[in-house]
């Protein structure tokens, strides 16, 4: 049984016109579009010379359907500067990655969803303070690995391809479940970042209409990061007012934050004056904090992705065999998951249908 839908999301994952598919398959774009909307289905031939240019197996076109993704609720980050091509094919990558965290959820008891929203009736400021309370984080204790805390308390993260880095992080709730997107292409700091932006998103934004997301719910998200990462009171106590770029560098690494993050942030607390900042961001600029994080640490990557496969490895199931429970590939399923099945160890094996085996999180 062929499913059109699965051509659809196969093409625009791999951000292909119908025009380009059909050149590539050796029949017209009509026939493509003619497939996708089950006019028609494609000869056994056809099917395959599609399943090789898509890099996806056969059977991938005769599953199940995947359910959609209603753009309007996605955070997009500069999401008007995104080719329409690049966003479906960003989009695409996350519906796979969505099936796969339904994967693990029916073999694996995972962290339950535990994410305060108290939406737009507070103020960035007061809903970092409300999440570090619920969260016991203290008010101002440095946050050591944000993708470890946002996963222990429920939040499924997952790597985006690296051929589309315009894409910035994103994130949207499904079926009461929140997920965050990382562009892995960034430094460590800024990735960090982006987990607490899209974080502020979901805490703040959870029932706004993401499809129309304005400039004031991003520096909503900026300022909801700024706090949870470099609380007022760390700050004070660690930073004197108007510090020179080299003490911004060393202090930095207290909170694992990017130097330009940190001179933002004291500049918006009052802490350097407006000439100071603007010298500050040039000198930055010169020792190349623009364009990265000269000094910067290692990513942090999935806790709980590591967890699953390692758990898996363990009883002898290899990540080509869940690959082709998600009717994918190898290459494919690792680009969802920072890369994290190319070390797993080969070996034989089948899934157990003993009890699901319970992980847990250090929160």
């Amino acid at each position: 049984m062929f499913t059109p839908s699965r051509l659809t999301l196969a093409r625009k994952r791999r951000g292909m016109t119908l025009v380009e598919l059909g050149d590539r398959v050796g029949v017209s774009s009509q026939s493509i579009s003619n497939y996708e909307r089950a006019r028609q289905q494609p000869s056994t031939v056809t099917l395959h010379k599609i399943a090789d240019e898509l890099e996806f197996p056969v059977s991938f076109f005769s599953a199940a359907e995947i359910d959609e993704i209603d753009i309007r609720s996605v955070n997009f980050r500069a999401r008007s500067k995104l080719a329409a091509s690049t966003r479906e094919a960003a989009l695409s990558e996350s519906r796979l990655a969505v099936e796969l965290s339904h994967w693990m959820d029916r073999r694996f008891k995972l962290p339950d969803v535990d994410m305060p929203t108290p939406g737009r009736k507070m103020t960035p400021a007061l809903a970092v303070d409300y999440l570090r309370s619920a969260w016991r984080l203290g008010e101002d204790t440095p946050i050591k690995n944000m993708v470890h805390l946002v996963e222990a308390h429920g939040v499924r993260v997952f790597s985006l391809a690296p051929e589309y880095p315009e894409v910035d992080a994103f994130s949207f709730w499904r079926d009461g479940r929140p997920f965050i997107f990382l562009n892995t292409l960034k430094s460590a700091a800024r990735s960090r970042f982006d987990v607490a932006h899209e974080l502020g998103h979901l805490v703040m934004h959870f029932d706004d209409d993401a499809g129309v997301r304005t400039r004031a719910a991003e520096k909503e998200a900026d300022e909801f990061a700024s706090n949870l990462l470099m609380p007022r009171r760390s700050l004070a106590a660690r930073v004197p007012d108007n510090p020179t770029t080299d003490q911004i560098i060393r202090t930095k690494k207290y909170w694992n934050v990017s130097a330009l993050a940190l001179t933002y942030r004291l500049h918006s607390l009052g802490r350097l004056s407006e000439w100071q900042y603007r010298q500050t961001v040039i000198e930055l600029g010169r020792l190349g904090y623009r364009m990265g994080e000269p000094d910067g640490g290692p990513h942090e990557s999935s806790t709980l992705l590591q967890k699953v496969f390692g758990f898996l490895r363990d009883q002898g199931v290899t990540s080509r065999q869940v690959a082709n429970e998600l009717d994918s590939t190898l290459k494919e399923l690792n680009s969802w998951v920072f890369g994290l099945v190319v070390t797993a160890k080969a070996g034989e094996g089948h899934p157990t249908d003993a009890k699901r085996p319970r992980l847990h999180l250090v929160k």
